[in-house]
């Protein structure tokens, strides 16, 4: 039985006639397109492959071009399902066998969506003049509703988390997460557009040339950048410790441990003060503890009597209760001699981990709800930027790594230091911990702060402001980390700019497919026009 091929919508660009000829040119397709996604999951710390990401884009363009709506919503799907089940795998450690494979697979799917539909909008997009500069727009654009939506956003695995340092890093200083995300999927898509012009005409045209300063702009910009990412001090340098007590189990079983995570830290701090004693290390200006390491609902003696024995004022991630008796994850700034004072707050809580979203649907498939169990209460942004140690220091909880505005919320308060508590103790030895840890190295850069991670069962680390890492410890170790950080006052561009980057590329992305129905609209009208003259005459 023959097998005939249906003709492209008109304006949409042409396949080489060798890809036309071939019947089955659509199982190819079927195979590259979750290939490339499962490349560009590659890409992702713990692995050093920073330059996978562009070549997945371009894999992913390839598949694409030619496409209508339809297929490419298909072929977007299926690269971020393949992408994201292997990212997301830390989920099953999370929610333990209670719960099986579906929360995993349904985040993975709702997420994936997001994917098809920049693949629909691309095939609509490239048609116009530059047109891998529009679907890169199109394409990074779609990350900031899933910052918003599903359970209040779930901005995992955004293109620019990839960049933990490589050719593209330093752009982050000029726009922040979203220009580097934009960098990365231009390049791929230039690259894409130049090896199907090769192909086509075998010979360099002007389009030619055009995607190939497009794939080298980027990478030439941002190591043009390299040097003026600014790591020196500028209001003299603090000696940091941070605390990793350990933790004894994964996954929601944690709930249980809070009285072991407490005595594990605490523990840990004590090691670290007769190591300060015996002068094998050298005495902190500032301790800081990591989320959720104790649990205060009044006055605490012991870690009064254990800051005082320090002599330097603590940062101890806590979770705090409220008169009311409801809980806040919370870092509160704890001075050796008047004991607890400032306390911030996390803004951006974790969906199903400390507050549960759609609480009736969640009641009929999880056997951990009922009447006990009570959503933690989100912060209002109150003293993220606190005073210690005569430094103004910003704070941001584990999760909140994942958002932009919490970060440069405390760099464009004063913040001249950045400390991330966190507990990946929930997820196991999985890549999750490392995956939060590319992001702080990220924000390094993107606000020219140096970062202290400090976590439950690690990944601790001290980040330089260019985003390397100075120490890091392992995971569930018990372990402990000084090191002398750098105090910045100077803001980046990306501060200044702040959210309007963001926002202006999201609008130049709907300009492009405002622009791109316009055109099919009138391809279409005019190609209807000249069928009827011709049926006239």
């Amino acid at each position: 039985m023959a097998v005939t091929v249906a003709d492209p919508e008109p304006g949409t660009p042409q396949l080489p006639a060798r890809t036309r000829r071939f019947p089955r040119a659509w199982l190819l397709r079927l195979a590259v397109a979750p290939a490339s996604g499962f490349a560009y999951y590659l890409s992702f710390a713990p692995r050093s492959l920073w330059w996978l990401a562009p070549l997945a884009f371009a894999g992913f363009a390839l598949v694409l071009r030619g496409r209508r709506f339809r297929g490419g919503f298909g072929y977007g799907f299926a690269f971020g399902f393949v992408f994201f089940l292997p990212l997301l795998t830390w989920l099953l450690d999370f929610l333990g066998p209670d719960f099986g494979p579906w929360p995993w697979l349904g985040l993975s799917l709702a997420l994936a969506l997001y994917h098809g539909l920049a693949g629909g909008l691309i095939t609509l997009v490239w048609r116009l003049p530059a047109g891998p500069l529009w679907a890169a727009l199109v394409f990074v654009a779609l990350e900031t509703p899933r910052a918003w939506f599903p359970f209040g956003g779930f901005p995992w695995g955004r293109v620019a988390f990839s960049q933990p340092e490589g050719a593209f890093l330093p752009l982050a200083s000029i726009g922040g997460a979203p220009l580097v995300g934009l960098a990365v999927v231009f390049t791929g898509f230039c690259l894409a557009a130049l090896a199907a012009r090769l192909w086509d005409v075998r010979k360099l045209t002007r389009p030619a040339v055009l995607a190939a300063i497009g794939t080298v702009l980027p990478v030439v910009a941002g190591l043009a950048l390299w040097p003026a990412i600014g790591t020196g001090a500028q209001d003299g340098e603090r000696t940091v410790a941070t605390v990793q007590g350990n933790a004894p189990d994964i996954g929601l079983a944690l709930q249980g441990e809070r009285t072991v995570l407490r005595r594990n830290t605490i523990a840990e701090s004590q090691r670290l003060l007769d190591a300060v004693h015996a002068g094998k290390v050298p005495k902190p200006d500032l301790l800081v503890w990591p989320e959720s390491a104790t649990t205060v609902t009044g006055p605490d003696p012991q870690v009064d009597r254990l800051v005082a024995n320090f002599g330097v004022p603590a940062l101890i991630g806590a979770i705090y209760q409220l008169p009311d008796g409801h809980l806040q994850n919370s870092v509160i700034a704890w001075d050796p001699r008047t004991g607890p004072g400032e306390r911030y707050a996390k803004q951006q809580l974790v969906p199903f981990g400390e507050y549960v979203p759609a609480r009736k649907v969640a009641e009929l498939v999880t056997p951990f709800l009922d009447a006990e169990t009570v959503d933690m209460v989100p912060g209002d942004g109150a003293n993220q930027t606190m005073t210690a140690a005569g430094t103004k220091v910003g704070v941001f909880i584990c999760y909140e790594t994942a958002f932009d505005y919490p970060a440069r919320d405390a760099v464009r308060d004063g913040a001249e230091l950045l400390v991330v508590p966190t507990n990946n103790a929930w997820y196991g030895e999985s890549e999750m911990s490392v995956q939060q840890l590319a992001m702080s190295r990220l924000r390094a850069v993107e606000h020219g702060r140096a970062v202290v991670v400090s976590a439950v069962s690690g990944v601790s680390a001290i980040v330089a402001p260019d985003g390397s890492v100075t120490s890091s410890t392992g995971l569930f170790t018990a372990d402990s980390l000084v090191g002398r950080v750098p105090l910045r006052t100077q803001t980046t561009l990306s501060d200044q700019l702040g959210a309007w980057t963001e926002y202006g590329l999201l609008a130049l992305a709907i300009a492009g497919v405002a622009g791109a129905l316009v055109l099919r609209f009138r391809t279409r009208r005019g190609s209807a026009g000249t069928e009827a003259g011709e049926a006239a005459d």
